[in-house]
Order: structure tokens, then C-alpha cells, then sequence
């Protein structure tokens, strides 16, 4: 094989691997921009499935005696206290990991999602648990009801 053939070559498999390169990069940055549009939507239905439960919680409370409103508000100020306290914790902890280089932020993104995604999944098995003694507790106070005829 003659030099010119070997640079000739050399310079056709460059220009290919350029090729799939960028189509590579083009790929990414669509897939990219999807899952960006996909945590958007999802951002949106988590707030209006929150603006939802909001009035529900408030439909139950319309209904509930004083005490129990008392101690319902006693209990959202805490909880309301934990979730400030994490947005605040992750703000904080986002800054200190805003330096590293792309790909450890990128992991390190990822593994707080998974996380909070966990978290989440703790806390909706402890909702989970208190439909079913709300279920319950419904049917006792409905069962010791007056039944009229």
C-alpha cells in the first residue's frame, strides 16, 4: 500500500468516526431535551395533583371537628418545617457540587433524584398506611352510626 493510500484512508475514517460523532452528540442533546420536557410534565402534574390534594385535605377538615383541625394544623407546621428543611439542605448541598466537573454533578444529580425518589416512595407507603386507618376507622364510626328506617 502506497503513503497517499494509507492518508487516504486514514482521512475517510476520520471523517466517518467525525460523522458518527456528531450524529452521537446530535442523539444526546434530543434525548437530553426530552427528558428535560419529560421532568417539566412531571413538575406540572405533581403540582396540580398537590393544588388537588390541597383542596381534598381542605373538603376533610370543612367537616372535622375543632380538635382535629387543631392538631391537623399542629402537624402541617411540622411537616411543612421537614420539607423546608430538605429544600434547603438540597439548595445548599447543590452549591457545594455546582463546582465539580459536568460528569460528577451529572452522577451526583442522579443519585440524589434516586434518593429523593426513595424517600418519596417511604413517605407514600406511610400515606398508604394511614388511607387504610382512615378506610377503617370510617367504617367503625359508621357502623356505631344510629341506623334510622
Amino acid at each position: 500500500m502506497k503513503l497517499s493510500d494509507l492518508f487516504t484512508n486514514l482521512a475517510d475514517g476520520a471523517r466517518s468516526f467525525e460523522g458518527r460523532i456528531k450524529k452521537w452528540q446530535e442523539e444526546l442533546e434530543a434525548k437530553s431535551a426530552e427528558m428535560e420536557a419529560g421532568a417539566r410534565r412531571w413538575q406540572e402534574g405533581a403540582e396540580a395533583r398537590q393544588e388537588e390534594l390541597k383542596k381534598k385535605v381542605q373538603g376533610y377538615l370543612d367537616d372535622a371537628s375543632e380538635s382535629v383541625r387543631t392538631q391537623w394544623n399542629s402537624m402541617q407546621e411540622g411537616w411543612d418545617k421537614q420539607v423546608a428543611e430538605t429544600k434547603a439542605k438540597a439548595a445548599e448541598m447543590r452549591a457545594k457540587v455546582d463546582s465539580m466537573n459536568a460528569e460528577d454533578y451529572a452522577d451526583w444529580s442522579e443519585a440524589y433524584a434516586a434518593n429523593m425518589v426513595a424517600y418519596a416512595q417511604s413517605i407514600q407507603d406511610e400515606a398508604s398506611t394511614a388511607v387504610a386507618a382512615a378506610a377503617e376507622a370510617r367504617a367503625k364510626a359508621d357502623a356505631l352510626k344510629p341506623k334510622t328506617s
